[in-house]
């Protein structure tokens, strides 16, 4: 493949040649990562992150902690949520992490589609492959690897010898391909653990918890469990953290919601176990403070959203898409609501596989309504139309709308005075809000 063109291009190119189902084993991609002298045994200590929810804030956290340290940190994330670059974190020369350039990006992956050289592989298998040659070709202390999709059959799980597991919670989500009971996921999720590395677990379901177990103790893998070997919770406004080792004292971590106490708190227990002895208090401290992670309940300000709403009305964006999550938004807007009432609406979207009932149950009582709406270029989402009776059928008033402008316009037209606009339900969806700001598209497509 040419590098004389862009890397939308390649990415296209890449999403029409291969196939869409993954394989029953990781050895295709063993093969291609063989052709590329293997870039996932020459990577830095590796932390490697599975689970339902809270994987994206953990890293975030981590990375904001380790750079706080004066670490060099490389990441791995999906989805990305405006441009695929973000999916590919490197350590720049300044010590700060960024998104690959474009330039690296072409490189990566036409090096990787060469060698390739039109085999079976899926989308993510061969940007994955991608993302381990950009990590051994770059200088950095660490990789923080997130998994895709499950963990065991991962393209991420080729690093056997990763520094640390991590499992942070794990809830129902892509029943129709890891399994439609928690324990069946979870040991789906449980197939990153490798023998003699220790696992940092974070709070989980009975079910899960004793599948986790199950795995761990057929492969010997020491695990570091939330609740017993370490805990993380608010007191008087701060964030108490304490393992066997150390208790900590630390500011509320930037990111808002009670969940992401727990997630602070895995990612402290991980760094712990990682670098006993490199990373000072007052790294932890600015971390917490320092992290961010876009569409995680994130409040929309400044231009173009600011001429969406009023000054008095506030908008938000979270991108979870699952019960559990759903649970945990709906939660971080009661704990917003006691603090400063205001009604509640939503602004939701999301892709047709969900469960829309689950995630918009925990809502009700609490928004006083809900406009659904379509995600621009998703052949896979849910219609508005289906979204909206799945509100009705959870007691939430809902009405449908065209586009997130359109559906703010109409809330405006039923409360138009100060209000909380929530817009959720997909990542997918929460990129397309978010790229009105970056100018990758215009209001109007």
């Amino acid at each position: 493949m040419t590098t004389n063109v862009n890397s939308d291009a390649l990415l296209a190119q890449l999403y029409k040649l291969h196939p869409l189902l993954i394989d029953l084993s990781l050895d295709r991609i063993r093969v291609l990562m063989g052709k590329l002298g293997h870039p996932e045994r020459r990577l830095p200590a590796v932390i490697h992150v599975a689970g339902t929810n809270g994987k994206g804030s953990t890293i975030a956290f981590m990375q904001a902690v380790l750079q706080a340290a004066g670490m060099r940190v490389h990441a791995y994330t999906s989805p990305h949520l405006v441009r695929f670059h973000e999916r590919i974190q490197l350590a720049g020369d300044d010590g700060k992490t960024g998104p690959i350039s474009e330039h690296g990006l072409v490189d990566v992956l036409s090096r990787v589609t060469d060698a390739n050289d039109g085999a079976p592989m899926t989308f993510f298998e061969i940007t994955t492959a991608a993302a381990f040659l950009a990590f051994a070709e770059a200088a950095a202390d660490v990789v923080l690897l997130e998994v895709g999709l499950g963990g065991r059959l991962d393209a991420t799980n080729l690093v056997d010898q990763p520094a640390l597991s991590v499992i942070t919670p794990i809830s129902i989500d892509h029943a129709d391909k890891l399994g439609d009971t928690i324990d069946q996921i979870a040991l789906e999720k449980a197939g990153i653990l490798k023998p003699n590395v220790p696992a940092v677990i974070g709070p989980q379901p009975p079910a899960a918890l004793a599948a986790i177990e199950q795995v761990a103790s057929r492969v010997n893998a020491p695990l570091i469990l939330h609740g017993a070997e370490h805990d993380a919770f608010e007191e008087r406004g701060r964030l108490i953290f304490q393992n066997e080792h150390r208790l900590l004292d630390l500011p509320l971590p930037a990111l808002i919601g009670r969940n992401q106490i727990v997630n602070a708190g895995v990612a402290i227990a991980a760094l712990s176990q990682v670098f006993p002895e490199q990373i000072p208090t007052d790294a932890f401290e600015r971390g917490l403070k320092e992290a961010r992670w876009p569409a995680r309940f994130s409040r929309l300000c400044g231009a173009p959203y600011s001429d969406w709403v009023t000054a008095e009305t506030e908008l938000w964006l979270d991108g979870g898409h699952n019960p559990a999550a759903g649970q945990a938004l709906a939660q971080t807007v009661a704990d917003l609501e006691e603090r400063a009432s205001k009604p509640t609406f939503l602004v939701c979207a999301m892709m047709a596989q969900k469960d829309a009932a689950g995630f918009l149950q925990p809502f009700q009582g609490l928004a006083k309504g809900l406009v659904a709406v379509p995600i621009p270029g998703e052949n896979n989402a849910m219609p508005a139309a289906d979204l909206k009776r799945c509100a009705d059928a959870v007691g939430l008033q809902a009405s449908e709308a065209a586009d997130v402008r359109s559906a703010i316009d109409m809330i405006d037209d039923i409360a138009p005075g100060p209000k909380r606009v929530l817009i959720c339900g997909s990542l997918y969806f929460a990129g397309h809000v978010l790229s009105y700001q970056q100018n990758e598209e215009s209001p109007d497509d």
